[in-house]
């Protein structure tokens, strides 16, 4: 059975629907923003190619249930190894007949107090990086069919020059990993420029989820807060309560990244939900689920959150989880993405913070 083209001309179905095919590859696919990226593309009926890195310990428990899906197809492989990226865009180029191939680089060290610690792995990853899957994508020829994600951060903006932070905003990043993403920023931008390469950057800013790793600070707050419920912990030690973070949720900003690939052209974004919240406010409203009124004395090192019912002292102050420069607020204008690509964020704060609460503390009533 054959098919008619626009162009008047016939082809077999069967390579029609071969070439129709629509093909994303993804760093990062383990992560949390890559494990709902992949769910999202694999219910628009993509073909979906993961890079997993190499691990002693299972780190795909976040796409485990995904695994029975004929359309995923994992790589070993990592963004400091170019030989590998390579291969693996050239095993994909001769796998099919391309038209479009999105490829969407989540992967990085993505842990900002981390990276002052690693900051020689942290460029090379998180920056150069970028360019090695970039120049992976030149060199197996398929700078014309395919279109490239990059995630930027909101740590690009580190010591803000102007609130809200737009695509316009200078950028001053205030650590190694900021600094590692404004490299990827503008190499990313620099091979748009430079070879009409299809290549987007996604300015995205605080993204949280039941899936964010349990070192960032949302997770340690809901987790810390089980642990509590629990009896596996006396207490909770953060660092910077007054930090004001834009906080959203992960689900919606892969569909942001996902619809600047479908654009006629490439351009930047920033994805925010327009408002910002503290650490203090977090801690709050999470405890404030479990039946905890948290109140504060004290000041700096010495603040101490209290439960107001029964004056149990909850939260403690550390300066371990102080970063050497600090950034004391985000706050992201999305005015841009929500006109072109029509993108609005579907979760509030409170409801970001009730689906994580309710995630970590669900066995306990």
């Amino acid at each position: 059975m054959k098919i008619k083209l626009f162009n008047n001309k016939y082809i077999d179905i069967e390579v029609y629907i071969f070439i129709s095919m629509k093909i994303a590859f993804i760093t990062g696919i383990t992560g949390q923003d890559g494990s709902y990226l992949a769910e999202l593309l694999l219910e628009k009926e993509y073909i979906v190619w993961g890079l997993i890195r190499r691990n002693s310990n299972i780190n795909t428990e976040r796409i485990e249930h995904l695994y029975k899906n004929k359309n995923l197809i994992l790589r070993y492989g990592d963004l400091t190894d170019s030989s590998n990226l390579l291969h693996i865009m050239y095993e994909i180029k001769q796998k099919y007949e391309l038209s479009i191939f999105e490829v969407y680089n989540l992967a990085a060290m993505s842990h900002v107090k981390v990276s002052f610690e690693m900051p020689e792995y942290t460029a090379d990853s998180t920056g150069v990086g970028v360019l090695r899957l970039l120049d992976a994508i030149r060199s197996s020829g398929l700078t014309e069919k395919c279109r490239f994600y990059q995630a930027s951060s909101s740590e690009l903006y580190g010591k803000v020059q102007e609130v809200p932070q737009t695509e316009n905003t200078p950028f001053y990043p205030r650590s190694p990993y900021g600094v590692a993403k404004l490299y990827g920023f503008w190499i990313t931008k620099n091979y748009r420029e430079a070879y009409n390469m299809y290549a987007c950057n996604g300015i995205l800013f605080n993204h949280e989820s039941p899936r964010r790793g349990p070192t960032f600070i949302t997770r340690k707050i809901t987790r810390g807060l089980n642990m509590i419920l629990r009896d596996e912990r006396p207490n909770l030690i953060v660092g910077n309560l007054d930090a004001k973070r834009d906080w959203g949720h992960a689900k919606d900003y892969v569909e942001g990244m996902w619809k600047m690939l479908q654009q006629d052209k490439p351009d930047d974004f920033v994805l925010s939900t327009n408002e910002f919240h503290s650490v203090r406010e977090f801690i709050e409203k999470s405890f404030k689920l479990r039946g905890f009124n948290i109140k504060w004395k004290g000041e700096g090192l010495e603040e101490v959150g209290y439960d107001e019912t029964t004056n149990r002292e909850l939260i403690f102050v550390s300066d371990k989880y102080f970063r050497p420069t600090e950034v004391d607020e985000l706050l992201g204008d999305s005015k841009k993405a929500r006109e072109i690509l029509n993108w609005v964020p579907k979760y509030n704060f409170d409801e970001l913070v009730k689906e994580m609460v309710e995630e970590d503390c669900q066995s306990y009533f």
